[in-house]
C-alpha cells in the first residue's frame, strides 16, 4: 500500500467531494439505497457469515477474549438484523432540510433554523462488524458521506459488508465514496483520520475504553464519545418483586460484552433479604461472579468482597457489584458518584419516586420499570446507532439521524435591511 498518509488523504478528499453530492440527493435516492443494500445483505448473507468466519477463527487464535468474540461475530440473526436496521432508517421521516422555530422579527424578517448534514463523519470501532451497516446507513440517510475504520479483526467481515454498501449506493446512483472502509490495518491510519480537520467533520470512537481515551486526546476532529457504560439498576423498597427480579436478570445476563449491561445491582434494604437470595441464585446458576458490600455478603456467602474500584467498573463480562442502600437518596448519590452516564434504571411502582429518578440521575438514559438493555438505537425507534454519547453537547444518548446532523440559522425577508 502507498504511504499512509498519502492513502488517508486520498480518502479525505474523496469523502468531502461524496458529501457535497450527499448533502443534495434526494429522500427518494437515499431510501432507494439504504433497501437496496438491505437487500444485498440477505442476498449475501452465507458470504457475509463465511467471511465472518476467518476472522473469528483468527481472533480465537490469537486469544482475543470470549466477550470481544461475541462482538465480532455474525450468525443469521444479526445478519437479518443489520438488514431490519437500514429499512427502519429508510422508513424514518429524512430530517434534512427540515425547517423549524421560525418567527417574524420586529423588523419583518423571518428567523427559523434549517436541519442540515454534519457533511464527513469519520467512525472508528472495535469488533462489532454490523456497525458498518448501521454507520452506512445513518451517514448515508443523514446525507452524510462516512470513512469508516473497523478493527484489524474484523477486516474480512467489513469488507464484505462494504461491498453490500457500494452495490446498493451504484444502484441508487450515488457515489461509492460517500461510504469508504478503510483497507489497511495499519493503526497510523487512526492518527491520520483523527486529524484531517479539513476533510473530516466529527470522529465517533466505539470501543474499548483506551480507544476512546486515545482518540478524545490526541484528535484535532471533535469528538462524539463515551468511555464506559457503568450501568446501575436500583431496586426500591416499593417495586414489585418478580418484575424487579426479571429487569435485573435481563439487564445482566442477556449479554455480557456490552456497554448497556447493568454492571452493579443497588437493593433497598428493606427488600434485599426478600429479593436478592432468588435472583443472586439465578446469577450463580448462570456463572455470574458477584462481588458485594458488607450487608449484601450477609445475605449471599457465595459473594466476594467489592472494592472501591468494582463500583467504579465496567466488567463487560459475567461479574456483578452489588450494594444494600438505605433509600432512594443513597441510591441516586452512588449512581451520581460512580456512574458513567450512560444508562440507570429503577424499579418502583412508587411514581413520585420514578419521577424523582428521572430527574436527579444524570444520565444520557434514565429508565423506569425495563432493563439498561434498552438502551440502544434500534429499540428507540432510531433505525440503529452509531454510538452512544455521554457527552452534552451536541448529541446524547444513541446517535441516530438528528445526532448526525446539525442545523444553520435561516432568514427570510422581504427587501429589510438594518437601521
Amino acid at each position: 500500500m502507498e504511504n499512509i498518509k498519502d492513502y488517508m488523504q486520498s480518502v479525505g478528499q474523496q469523502a468531502r467531494a461524496a458529501s457535497r453530492a450527499m448533502a443534495l440527493a434526494d429522500t427518494n435516492a437515499k431510501n432507494r439505497a439504504l433497501k437496496n443494500i438491505a437487500t444485498a445483505i440477505l442476498l449475501n448473507s452465507g458470504k457475509l457469515i463465511a467471511e465472518n468466519a476467518k476472522d473469528v477463527a483468527a481472533a480465537r487464535t490469537s486469544g482475543l477474549d470470549d466477550a470481544a468474540i461475541d462482538r465480532l461475530t455474525l450468525t443469521e440473526k444479526t445478519v437479518k438484523g443489520m438488514a431490519e436496521g437500514l429499512r427502519q432508517i429508510a422508513a424514518l421521516p429524512d430530517p434534512i432540510g427540515e425547517i423549524s422555530d421560525m418567527k417574524y422579527r420586529p423588523s419583518g424578517i423571518q428567523v427559523g433554523k434549517m436541519r442540515v448534514p454534519i457533511g464527513v463523519v469519520g467512525i472508528i470501532y472495535e469488533s462489532r462488524p454490523n456497525v458498518t451497516a448501521d454507520a452506512a446507513g445513518l451517514c448515508l440517510k443523514s446525507g452524510n458521506a462516512c470513512i469508516l475504520r473497523g478493527g484489524s479483526e474484523a477486516l474480512h467481515s467489513n469488507q464484505a459488508i462494504a461491498a453490500c454498501v457500494h452495490q446498493g449506493l451504484r444502484e441508487a446512483g450515488l457515489p461509492e465514496n460517500a461510504v469508504q472502509v478503510v483497507s489497511t490495518t495499519d493503526r497510523a491510519a487512526v492518527g491520520e483520520l483523527i486529524t484531517m480537520k479539513e476533510y473530516v467533520d466529527v470522529i465517533v470512537p466505539r470501543g474499548g475504553k483506551s480507544l476512546i481515551a486515545r482518540i478524545s486526546d490526541e484528535a484535532k476532529v471533535p469528538v462524539i464519545k463515551h468511555l464506559d457504560g457503568i450501568c446501575h439498576v436500583y431496586i426500591d423498597d416499593e417495586a414489585d418483586l418478580k418484575k424487579a427480579i426479571r429487569i435485573a436478570d435481563n439487564a445482566k445476563t442477556h449479554r455480557y460484552g456490552v456497554c448497556n449491561a447493568m454492571e452493579t445491582l443497588l437493593v433497598n434494604a428493606a427488600v434485599a433479604a426478600q429479593v436478592l437470595p432468588e435472583l443472586c441464585g439465578i446469577y450463580l446458576k448462570k456463572g455470574v461472579e458477584l462481588r458485594g458490600d458488607v450487608a449484601a455478603r450477609k445475605l449471599i456467602p457465595q459473594m466476594k468482597a467489592a472494592t472501591e474500584e468494582d463500583w467504579r467498573t465496567e466488567y463487560l463480562a459475567p461479574i456483578l457489584s452489588v450494594r444494600i442502600v438505605a433509600n432512594l437518596d443513597e441510591a441516586i448519590g452512588h449512581i451520581n458518584t460512580y456512574s458513567s452516564q450512560h444508562t440507570d434504571s429503577i424499579v418502583t411502582e412508587n411514581y413520585s419516586r420514578a419521577m424523582r429518578f428521572l430527574r436527579e440521575v444524570d444520565s444520557a438514559s434514565v429508565m423506569v420499570n425495563a432493563s439498561t438493555r434498552f438502551a440502544d438505537g434500534f429499540e428507540y425507534g432510531l433505525g440503529a446507532e452509531i454510538g452512544i454519547s455521554t457527552d452534552k453537547i451536541h448529541a446524547r444518548g444513541p446517535v441516530g439521524l438528528e445526532g448526525l446532523t446539525s442545523q444553520k440559522f435561516i432568514v427570510l425577508g422581504s427587501g429589510q435591511i438594518r437601521m
